[in-house]
């Protein structure tokens, strides 16, 4: 793997990150994200400490040294067992291990880890500190603005203080409540209302730590906004369904020029990527299914998405894989 970002570039990669998505930041996707994007920073899905100490850490852990700067994720709540997994990640070369704060899920609940922290924030900071001695990368956090009958203007700048007295340096907040009892985790993304002031109050009151704000952020226009008083934005959904609009031309954040002028040309610059992914026993579908909303809202755009949606499924080998994939391109090359 590629060396480490050392954490001032790393802090600059943050001003916008693509956030942690389970059964969607996989490897393949993040190719895809890289490749629109030099300068964002990526993250992992999250992968719980148990599953890096017993499973199968190749499949769970590995990645390609383009994808830098990319964050692991990390999703538990034991410091022994997050510690190792710490120490055991450290060795593929992330630039930060980031600890799950924030997801809802009934899942991450029953394994006591994930937003239900946001009520034990000492076992929180605990298990940052248990991390920070396993390993020199950069350990951040990912939290909620609070949780069911938490008030967040109460629970929200404590838990932040805690976590910087913990010596951490970086927190990206999601801005909505996580209502554990009642909601699903599809409703805890879009039915507790998004706090955005409450947030950017945190960036005031704690200015020596770099925060980033997560949730429901739509365009890049609105990453600029946030940034005029945040240090950082974190896109989800919208980087995955409208690739192109939110890392087409994010590098502009940083003043440089996008690596593409136009979505076809990205697309144009995967097909030996994907080629090559072929060649070693891949299917098509695993790259298809994160490019999907790559020409969201331009000509051509529906057959693009069935092509890939309906085709990429049942090409059976490489050549009738590319043919598919070029079918698509045609839709989208007028």
């Amino acid at each position: 793997m590629a060396d480490t970002v050392n954490f001032p570039t790393l802090n600059d990669s943050a001003r916008l990150s693509v956030a942690p998505m389970m059964d969607w930041t996989d490897r393949n996707c993040r190719v895809v994200h890289r490749t629109l994007s030099r300068r964002a920073l990526l993250y992992t899905e999250m992968v719980t400490a148990q599953a890096v100490i017993h499973g199968d850490r190749g499949r769970l852990l590995d990645y390609s040294a383009t994808e830098h700067p990319l964050a692991l994720q990390l999703g538990g709540s034991e410091p022994l067992l997050l510690a190792e997994a710490t120490r055991i990640a450290s060795d593929w070369g992330y630039d930060e291990i980031n600890l799950n704060v924030g997801c809802p899920s009934d899942r991450v609940q029953s394994g006591c880890f994930g937003a239900v922290l946001m009520t034990m924030p000492q076992l929180v900071a605990d298990c940052v500190q248990a991390m920070m001695r396993a390993t020199t990368t950069e350990i951040t956090v990912k939290c909620r603005i609070g949780v069911d009958d938490q008030i967040p203007e109460d629970v929200l700048p404590a838990f932040v203080a805690l976590m910087r007295d913990s010596g951490v340096r970086r927190i990206a907040i999601h801005a909505r409540k996580a209502w554990l009892k009642g909601l699903s985790p599809r409703e805890n993304r879009e039915i507790p209302p998004l706090d955005y002031p409450l947030v950017h109050r945190m960036k005031a009151e704690f200015p020596d730590l770099h925060l980033s704000i997560n949730g429901g952020i739509a365009s890049l226009d609105e990453v600029r906004g946030h940034l005029q008083v945040m240090d950082g934005a974190m896109v989800g959904r919208a980087a995955y369904h409208q690739p192109w609009d939110i890392l087409g031309t994010a590098d502009a954040l940083w003043d440089e020029e996008p690596a593409f002028t136009d979505p076809l040309d990205a697309a144009l610059a995967l097909r030996p990527v994907i080629d090559r992914h072929l060649a070693e026993g891949g299917r098509l579908h695993q790259f298809g299914r994160h490019m999907l909303g790559l020409f969201h809202g331009r000509p051509g755009a529906r057959g693009w998405r069935r092509l890939l949606s309906e085709g990429a499924s049942r090409a059976t080998d490489r050549t009738e894989a590319l043919a598919v994939y070029d079918a698509a391109l045609a839709e989208v090359r007028g």
